[in-house]
């Protein structure tokens, strides 16, 4: 399902609050970027028991129940875990991963609030969660009649979100300063190979497994920790961050004249992650408009114009890393920095020089 508005999950409880309490909600999301556990806090909110079932692993009778003869008739007795008294919240996690005859066993329950003769206790709320199509994640088409009784809801992966929540649970202090320099690597699309990816979860279980592993790790095994569950790409630049770290190279000196790019052979991890980071600092902190620029900020665009000379002194490959276009081959850097970096390059290597 095509996403026309997204939220955060910090505005996602306030958005709940307005529609899982009148109407059954589904939650759309990639994997990894906290659907569940944001679905059980809400519960929590409310003083709500949270019931979990997994779409992927029901059959029809585990919602329907078991016939039993009551004088003389059949009558269906859903599953105990669902037939409380009391109210409550009902998770369907992955139900559009179900299979179709589970998906229709669902539809009195989220239209009606009822199976056979229970109906849910007046004040429980009914939420299902799935991946989309696009997420190289099992999806199964929902009928249309389905998609009709729920409240579509799209949720975004925020750095600032999870950070917030990271700095009060405990998560280990790299993966908390890294992702707060690179905001960009808490989570990367789905791969179509079989390979990890960058997610909020898969950075948690990052620093369960650094936590693990005890202070300091050494480099190796941090690598393998860090290959072991996040972007390859991603796992790359975490182990140079650390480099960056423990042998004092900082983006901020460099910046200040203080320090320069590493230039050994050795350091080339390094030189390629503070590379990176360089151009998220001016894809954060350029105007798309030049116009807006501040004096400060024009202060900043010459400086990393010299920069960028000093860079590609040492390697162009990691010069052209920096002004190079994304994926969808659109300029990552403002069209105006750019051109004045064209323009102002010779002269800045003549006055090297």
């Amino acid at each position: 399902m095509h996403a026309q508005l997204t939220v955060t999950p910090a505005r996602l409880p306030e958005i709940l609050l307005t529609t899982a309490v009148v109407r059954p909600v589904f939650l759309w999301g990639a994997p990894g970027i906290g659907k569940s556990s944001l679905v059980r806090d809400f519960a929590a909110s409310l003083g709500l028991d949270c019931v979990s079932l997994l779409g992927t692993q029901l059959a029809p009778e585990d919602l329907i129940g078991v016939p039993q003869i009551v004088e003389g008739r059949s009558r269906f007795c859903p599953p105990e875990q669902i037939a409380r008294d009391e109210p409550y919240c009902l998770f369907l996690d992955e139900l559009n991963a179900a299979a179709p005859d589970v998906q229709k066993a669902f539809y009195s329950l989220i239209l009606d609030r009822r199976i056979g003769s229970y109906e849910l206790p007046p004040g429980s709320v009914v939420i299902g969660a799935g991946n989309r199509a696009t997420d190289q994640a099992l999806a199964r088409p929902m009928a249309s009649a389905l998609v009709n009784r729920l409240v579509h809801v799209h949720l975004r992966a925020a750095p600032g979100d999870w950070l917030a929540w990271a700095a009060g649970n405990g998560i280990h202090p790299w993966v908390i300063e890294y992702l707060t320099q690179r905001p960009d690597h808490l989570w990367s699309p789905p791969p179509k190979t079989e390979e990890p990816f960058s997610t909020p979860r898969s950075w948690h279980m990052l620093s369960d497994l650094l936590h693990s592993a005890g202070d300091p790790a050494d480099d190796e095994t941090v690598a393998l920790l860090a290959y072991a569950t996040l972007t390859p790409a991603h796992a790359g630049a975490f182990r140079a961050y650390l480099k960056v770290a423990r042998h004092a190279f900082d983006l901020e000196a460099i910046l200040k004249g203080d320090a320069r790019w590493p230039a050994e052979p050795a350091d080339r991890d390094l030189l390629y992650f503070l590379a990176e980071t360089f151009r998220a600092r001016l894809v954060k902190d350029l105007p798309a408009d030049k116009r807006h620029a501040s004096a400060a900020v024009r202060q900043f665009a010459f400086r990393a114009k010299s920069l960028l000379v000093e860079l590609a002194e040492i390697s162009l490959e990691m010069a052209q890393l920096v002004i190079a276009d994304d994926e969808a081959g659109n300029p990552r850097l403002p069209s105006w920095f750019l051109v004045e970096a064209a323009r102002d390059l010779p002269r800045l290597v003549a006055a090297r020089a």
